[in-house]
C-alpha cells in the first residue's frame, strides 16, 4: 500500500450526512456507514478527529426568520451537534472504534469537557475523538470550530466531507457544464465566495497553512486516496 501522506485529520461532516435520504433526523444506517468509513482510516493508523453539523435537526434560519435571537438559535444548533455526536460514537463503538466525545459547552454527564492537551492525548492512544457543540460561542459555524480544532490538534488535513466529489464553479446538479477544480488557493476560494467552507473557517486555515481536501465521503475509494495524497476532490491549500 502506498505510503499515508497524512496522519492525523479532521473530518467534518454537516448534519446532514447522518440525515440519510430524507436529510432530517438520524438515520442509524447512515451513522453505522459514516463509522466504517471512519474505521477503515483509524485502522490505517491515522488519527481521526470529527466536527459534525447539526443541519438535520435545527436549523437557526428558520428560528432567525421568526425572530428569534441569534444567540438562542446559535446555541440551540450546538446543543444538536451533541446529539449527533453522540449517534455516531455509539455508531463507532459498535464497530468496535474507541470514542470519545468532547463538548465545547460543559455537560459532564454525557461528554467531556473539551480540553485541548487531553484531545490530543486521546487521539495518540488511537482514539477517535468528536467535538461537540461547536466552539461553544454564538455566531460561529461548525466550519469555523473545524478549522480551530484542526489547528488546535496540530492536524495535517481537514477533509470536508461532502455529496459530490469536489468543488465546482457552479451548482453540478443543476449545470451539466459545471467546472470542477482539482486545486484551489485560499484566496481563490474566498474571491470567487465559492461555498467550500465559511469565509473565517477558510482565513483561520490560510492563516495556519491547513490544507482542506474536499471529497466524496460515499465513494468508498475517496478517502483513502486523499490520505495518500493522490488527485481526488478538490484540495485548498496556500
Amino acid at each position: 500500500m502506498a505510503e499515508l501522506k497524512f496522519k492525523r485529520v479532521l473530518l467534518k461532516l454537516s448534519g446532514e450526512a447522518l440525515g440519510g435520504s430524507m436529510g432530517y433526523g438520524i438515520d442509524v444506517d447512515e451513522a453505522e456507514s459514516i463509522a466504517s468509513r471512519i474505521k477503515e482510516v483509524r485502522e490505517l493508523g491515522v488519527d481521526v478527529a470529527v466536527v459534525i453539523g447539526a443541519g438535520n435537526l435545527w436549523r437557526g434560519k428558520q428560528g432567525l426568520e421568526r425572530g428569534m435571537d441569534r444567540a438562542t438559535a446559535d446555541y440551540m444548533g450546538m446543543l444538536a451537534t451533541v446529539m449527533n455526536a453522540m449517534a455516531l460514537m455509539d455508531a463507532l463503538e459498535r464497530q468496535g472504534v474507541f470514542t470519545r466525545v468532547m463538548s465545547a459547552i460543559e455537560m459532564r454527564a454525557i461528554a467531556e469537557p473539551y480540553i485541548r492537551r487531553r484531545a490530543i492525548r486521546h487521539l495518540e492512544k488511537g482514539r477517535v475523538v468528536i467535538f461537540g457543540a461547536g466552539t461553544g460561542n454564538p455566531f460561529f459555524s461548525t466550519d469555523t470550530a473545524a478549522a480551530l480544532r484542526a489547528t488546535e490538534i496540530d492536524a495535517d488535513l481537514v477533509i470536508k466531507a461532502t455529496k459530490v466529489d469536489g468543488v465546482y464553479d457552479s451548482d453540478p446538479k443543476k449545470n451539466p457544464d459545471a467546472k470542477k477544480f482539482e486545486k484551489l488557493s485560499y484566496i481563490e476560494v474566498l474571491n470567487r465566495r465559492l461555498e467550500v467552507m465559511d469565509s473565517t473557517a477558510i482565513t483561520l486555515c490560510m492563516e495556519n497553512n491547513l490544507p482542506i481536501m474536499v471529497v466524496n465521503l460515499w465513494d468508498s475509494k475517496a478517502l483513502l486516496s486523499a490520505l495518500r495524497g493522490e488527485t481526488v476532490g478538490t484540495l485548498v491549500s496556500a
